[in-house]
């Protein structure tokens, strides 16, 4: 999180305190204050009413002083330290209010002057608790990214012996060229090179390629990845802090700690106040002492000081961030980082991350071909046969697509995520003698007939030749980036043979169209996609969104530092970069962005690493937070003009400017005027109930 100098002091101010020990001291203050109040002489003479026990005018001193030094101890020890650093901001000037509304209360209650300011000393701290708790709540980002890292990565590892006998062993007493098995659906434990096996390995955390890839001996697999259909035996290469994972985790921290520093709007507004408030109070004495009145030299000074307690202005911002957040999160927008909303503002350039954020990160069936020896259907039932039983993602999209044709010729595609089993789809061939060729694809018998399922691999294997006629189809949808797979008969003699191709793609999601489209009706100058996926598959997905050619770009075959280190080079560039994604690799660059948005189904590092978070995975919630952002930004300037505008108003009328001509401000008249425009901020952050956040 940022924080301008003016925000880190106040920030500073209490350092220590999370929001808990706030919420306590607030809810104390309150409960102190109300007795306060309701037995102030002067609310009892505006409302006319009297309280007549004994010891009520002790009320106001004794609570007022626990008031003072529980709930201001935050503010006085804030701006102490504002003072000692001599950069006066909020805190100092909360500090100073609260200070001469006690000494000036304290003097009352001894007969000294005639100012009842215990009430308004107890509201200034309870209000202002308040508003930090509020804010405090708002900006607080968590800072687990690190452990969200390291959850990736399983908490034992299964190490062989010199039997080749596996053990179970925690991940860190893993010792480089220590041999360890990861069974089919495991995580890899450490970073190293396959020695025995070949998978299918699903890297999308890591490099954020959408579909798995071929992992054989001799390969190298990196920590925290999945073998999804097959055992491997890993030599360890690199373990703990050399990790490629824990590599991540340091480009995280780096970008983190890396932003720059924007300066507060409240502290602005705080310490200008402040020294507005001092001058005048100063300049008030030294002119009513010169006139010779040092009585109401005192007075009027002490109702200078005391009107400019920054009421309205300690609520300006964090009244518009409570209600901001809160509406947003009511519409599936957290905000996590206070300053990354107000930056949103400013953002011309959307950076999306493609797998998971602008498509699904599940491939569904787009095209079927066949050599004419079958029909389409036939093929797609066969191919759904042969497949059923495996669990990689590319056969469950096959199988999904199976059974919704079967189902109903007309039928969309199902979530692949879901595919239809055995017991539910009657209508399936039957398959047996299933068995998994690992890396290549499946194969099994289908009615008497072996029938196999696959890529390149498994037609060099086979020795296997397309059909010329087939081969222009999937060279198309190859030059796409789509995902080819073969059905390949197997007779017991002759040569085998090819007789239908499937093509597969990243589904795109259905209201990223609708979310490009929006944020260039926001003004957004560029838009910027950043994948991991080879250049033809992005250059699809870009088309498939209306990406304008010379203007919006397409960043291909990216691996995880480059996705950092493109953030950086775009705002070289001098643009204003919010990142959207959802996956380990994208924690980097959401951290270095000028705003991080997390796609809500992405990975807890993504989301620990962004201000922002889509719970939604609706694209179309960043055209709402670019509107929020605006709209909460135009509350908080105003909320801090009318707050500024009304001590600019206030504290020459306090001064006694005017009081030759019979004008005076007395205290009372300036504790409603200060009250009224508390209300008025209040009032004023609650239009922003109007803007819309979600899609229409």
């Amino acid at each position: 999180m940022e924080h301008g100098p003016g925000h880190g002091q106040h920030a500073g101010g209490h350092a220590g305190h999370d929001p808990e020990q706030f919420r306590r001291r607030f809810w104390l203050s309150l409960a102190l204050t109300v007795p306060i109040v309701a037995t102030s002489q002067m609310v009892m003479d505006w409302f006319g009413y009297s309280i007549d026990l004994p010891g009520v005018r002790a009320v106001g001193p004794v609570l007022g002083t626990v008031v003072f030094a529980y709930g201001g101890w935050p503010f006085l020890t804030g701006g102490l330290r504002e003072v000692r650093e001599r950069a006066p901001g909020m805190m100092l000037l909360i500090s100073m209010a609260i200070v001469v509304a006690y000494l000036a209360s304290a003097a009352t209650s001894l007969g000294l002057f005639d100012l009842d300011f215990w009430w308004e000393l107890a509201a200034l701290v309870t209000i202002m608790l308040f508003g930090h708790w509020q804010e405090m709540r708002a900006v607080g980002q968590a800072r687990g990214a690190l452990g969200a890292l390291a959850a990736l990565l399983p908490d034992d590892a299964e190490r062989l012996d010199d039997a080749g006998q596996p053990h179970r062993t925690p991940v860190a007493e893993l010792r480089v060229g220590d041999l360890v098995l990861v069974r089919p659906g495991g995580r890899v434990p450490a970073d190293g090179r396959i020695v025995e096996g070949a998978a299918e390995v699903d890297e999308s955390m890591i490099t954020g390629e959408s579909r798995p890839v071929s992992r054989a001996a001799g390969d190298q697999v990196v920590a925290g990845t999945v073998a999804t259909d097959s055992t491997l035996r890993v030599r360890v290469e690199a373990v703990g802090a050399d990790t490629a994972l824990a590599g991540i985790g340091r480009l995280v921290a780096q970008a983190q700690s890396s932003g720059g520093r924007a300066q507060a709007l409240a502290d602005r507004f705080a310490a200008l106040l402040f020294y507005l408030a001092a001058s005048a109070g100063l300049v008030t004495f030294v002119a009513w002492t010169l006139l010779g009145d040092p009585d109401q030299a005192v007075v009027r000074t002490v109702t200078v000081l005391v009107i400019a307690c920054p009421h309205a202005l300690g609520l300006a911002i964090p009244l518009v961030v409570a209600l901001s957040t809160a509406l947003s999160a009511r519409a599936g927008i957290l905000v996590k980082d206070r300053l990354a909303l107000e930056r949103m503002r400013t953002v011309d350039t959307v950076l999306f991350d493609k797998t998971g954020t602008l498509t699904t990160g599940r491939h569904t069936l787009t095209g079927v071909a066949t050599t004419g020896a079958t029909d389409s259907a036939t093929a797609l039932a066969l191919a759904g046969a042969v497949e059923a039983d495996s669990e990689h993602p590319l056969a469950r999209a096959l199988v999904a697509a199976a059974a919704a044709r079967r189902a109903d010729p007309d039928a969309p595609v199902p979530d692949p995520e879901r595919p239809v089993g055995r017991g539910g789809d009657p209508g399936r061939p039957a398959a047996n003698g299933f068995r998994a060729l690992a890396g290549r694809g499946v194969r099994a018998t289908v009615d008497g007939v072996d029938w196999a399922v696959g890529g390149p691999a498994l037609l060099r294997e086979l020795d296997a030749q397309v059909p010329d006629d087939l081969l222009r189809t999937t060279g198309q949808w190859s030059g796409r980036g789509a995902a080819v797979l073969h059905l390949v008969r197997l007779p017991e003699d002759g040569e085998p043979g090819v007789t239908a191709a499937f093509a597969l793609e990243d589904q795109v999601r259905p209201e990223a169209r609708a979310a490009v489209a929006e944020l260039r009706d926001l003004g957004v100058r560029k838009i910027v996609m950043i994948t991991g996926d080879a250049r033809p598959v992005a250059e699809a997905v870009a088309a498939d969104l209306g990406f304008r050619p010379g203007v919006d770009e397409v960043l291909a075959e990216v691996l995880p530092a480059d996705k950092d280190q493109a953030v950086t080079d775009l705002r070289a560039r001098g643009l204003t970069v919010a990142m959207v994604g959802d996956g380990v690799n994208d924690a980097p660059a959401l951290a270095r962005a000028d705003v991080g948005l997390a796609i809500g189904a992405g990975t807890d590092v993504a989301i620990e690493s962004a201000g922002v978070v889509l719970a939604g995975s609706d694209p179309r919630g960043v055209g709402g937070v670019i509107r929020l952002s605006r709209a909460s930004y135009r509350k908080m300037r105003q909320n801090l003009a009318w707050a500024a505008g009304y001590n600019v108003v206030a504290i020459p009328l306090a001064a006694g400017v005017l009081a030759g001509a019979g004008v005076a401000l007395s205290p009372a008249v300036g504790a409603v005027l200060m009250s009224a425009s508390t209300i008025v901020v209040a009032l004023n952050a609650q239009l922003l109930r109007r803007v819309r956040l979600g899609p229409d």
